[in-house]
């Protein structure tokens, strides 16, 4: 015996097409507010390297990062939220500022900054445009992602603190693999309605990308270096 359904054919239709339009709501908010946060860090990267400002230190640098994104993840249904990305990406490219300068003194050190932040550039693109376009689903990524970055993190503090440099150029090399994992995971989770606040979505990709050029930087300058 055939049933008819009480709804009408266009009502998953409609359903669906609201769900496509607040996923491309989403990623709209998100990219126009990355490329806000990305000027916003770069600016007080240029003043740090201008006024000449000395790097924070690994605590407060660590302090002030955790502390914000927390604050951040607190107020992201909030316009408050946005102030605190802001507060957030700019300390971020406060702490840049002294690091791009260390390597922007070394010989070649200018072409060495410009290609890390090309590199940064083309990857970024090319990942958040492969995920965008193929629409493919990431999400099984996750658990490898968590487990990775925190593997990453916990050794590249125990290179800094026992002075490892080959230590040290090995957490880069995987902080290139893991960020790039990152951005595709995260592209992914917006498109498919895993993440549906832009902030939060904003500053994950913001850490990618912030990784990934330091990480680049690092590596590209040791190779730069006599």
């Amino acid at each position: 015996m055939n049933r008819t359904s009480p709804f009408p054919a266009h009502a998953g239709q409609g359903a669906q097409r609201t769900s496509v339009l607040a996923t491309n709501k989403v990623i709209r908010n998100t990219y126009m507010l990355l490329s806000m946060t990305l000027l916003f860090a770069a600016a007080t990267a240029g003043a740090s390297m201008a006024l000449g400002l000395p790097h924070p230190g690994l605590i407060i640098t660590l302090v002030g990062y955790f502390g914000l994104l927390f604050l951040t993840s607190k107020l992201r249904n909030s316009a408050w939220g946005i102030l605190s990305v802001f507060a957030l990406t700019g300390f971020m490219g406060y702490t840049l500022g002294p690091i791009v300068s260390f390597y922007a003194n070394m010989p070649n050190g200018t072409e060495t900054v410009m290609m890390a932040l090309g590199g940064t550039g083309a990857i970024f693109v090319g990942l958040s445009a492969y995920a965008v376009t193929t629409r493919k689903d990431f999400s099984y990524m996750s658990g490898f992602l968590m487990v990775g970055i925190l593997v990453a993190f916990l050794a590249g503090l125990g290179a800094i603190f026992f002075s490892i440099p080959a230590l040290s150029l090995t957490v880069s090399a995987a902080f290139v693999l893991l960020m790039s994992g990152l951005i595709l995971y995260e592209t992914s989770n917006i498109i498919h309605g895993g993440e549906t606040n832009y902030i939060m979505a904003t500053v994950s990709l913001f850490v990618a990308f912030f990784n990934l050029f330091t990480s680049l930087l690092h590596l590209l300058g040791f190779m730069n270096n006599d």
